[in-house]
């Protein structure tokens, strides 16, 4: 059983950055997919990044439209940590940002959507004031 731990959210001003991290446990290996998620209140949860390492040991990412040229996602050698680097922050990014993991790859067509992810972590409050 895969556990998942967030930390790095907290408070920043428009403009500013934020990293967050993401601790596995139990991580079974190379090949799974781990995504970052957010939900702001009232909204539902949307992916926000998602990378796996693929059997060439090359890391695939994928981001959703509105982050791709702010966020960073990446993942440690070991891969017991997947981070997400966050710059150029906006009020619409304020969201409970949740780490997620599935045991297979991620795939253009499916990292984003909730119901194809077992676990999940307890999240963690990021807010971006004007």
């Amino acid at each position: 059983q895969v556990q998942l731990v967030e930390s790095g959210g907290g408070s920043v001003q428009v403009g500013g950055s934020l990293t967050l991290s993401c601790a596995a446990s139990g991580h079974s290996g190379s090949g799974n997919c781990v995504a970052w998620f957010r939900q702001a209140p009232g909204n539902p949860r949307e992916g926000v990044a998602a990378i796996h390492q693929g059997s060439d040991n090359a890391y695939y990412t994928y981001y959703t439209d509105s982050v791709e040229d702010r966020f960073t996602i990446s993942q440690d050698s070991a891969k017991s940590t997947v981070t997400l680097q966050m710059n150029r922050l906006n009020p619409a990014d304020t969201a409970m940002y949740y780490c997620a993991a599935r045991p297979n790859r991620c795939d253009s067509r499916s990292w984003g959507l909730v119901a194809r992810y077992r676990n999940w972590g307890q999240g963690t409050q990021v807010t971006v004031s004007s």
